[in-house]
């Protein structure tokens, strides 16, 4: 059977993602305290970015099982902008971001890494990322290439290392909407890349 999670490397090689299961049984309803708290755990105890996504997937996918109230946590996107943002969590210093992301059909973000690790739960829509990784020459330094491309349908997780460089495009006729986890941020080593310019830009 065809794995439905995946993992994005700085290579631009999406992988399966073979999660690590929990020795316990979670809770059920498993709800956002919950998941934020086990979170916590998971990110003091194992410091590889790999391993941390391979625990963290499996607790992901049980939270929306059980929590179909996120459907009505979204933003239909902004027509200027293309795309809206609802964070599901925040307070002051928290490293974890946690967010409902929906894009418009046919909308298509920079080419970007997110300097930290991250998993994008599909929840509505098809959505192709665009993989890409840096492959510099002495005249650009910053110059990138593309890789492959991975269709992520309802259901389905991809998962980010650092330093993995993606694009999306919100394909067919309705809204992407996805449940989006990040890590603490590293905003020094997060860019924009233009593959025409090879130009890499912060922001």
């Amino acid at each position: 059977m065809e794995s439905s999670d995946w993992i994005v490397t700085e290579a631009g090689c999406c992988e399966v993602l073979d999660e690590i299961e929990r020795g316990e049984k979670l809770p059920t309803p498993y709800r956002l305290y919950r998941l934020l708290a086990d979170l916590d755990d998971i990110l003091e105890t194992q410091t590889d970015d790999r391993q941390r996504l391979r625990r963290i997937c499996p607790i992901v996918k049980q939270f929306l099982t059980d929590s179909p109230w996120l459907e009505a946590q979204y933003l239909p996107p902004d027509p200027q902008k293309g795309w809206s943002v609802v964070m599901l969590y925040d307070e002051p210093d928290y490293p974890l971001t946690v967010q409902m992301v929906a894009w418009q059909p046919g909308q298509v973000s920079r080419i970007h890494n997110h300097a930290a690790w991250g998993i994008v739960a599909l929840l509505q829509g098809r959505e192709k990322n665009t993989l890409w990784q840096r492959s510099p020459d002495p005249e650009h330094p910053d110059r990138i290439e593309r890789v492959c491309e991975q269709i992520l349908e309802p259901g389905e997780t991809i998962g980010f290392l650092p330093e993995a460089i993606h694009c999306i495009e919100a394909m067919g006729d309705e809204p992407t909407v996805s449940f989006n986890l990040y890590g603490k941020t590293n905003y020094s080593g997060r860019f924009e890349f233009d593959p025409i310019a090879h130009r890499a830009t912060k922001f």
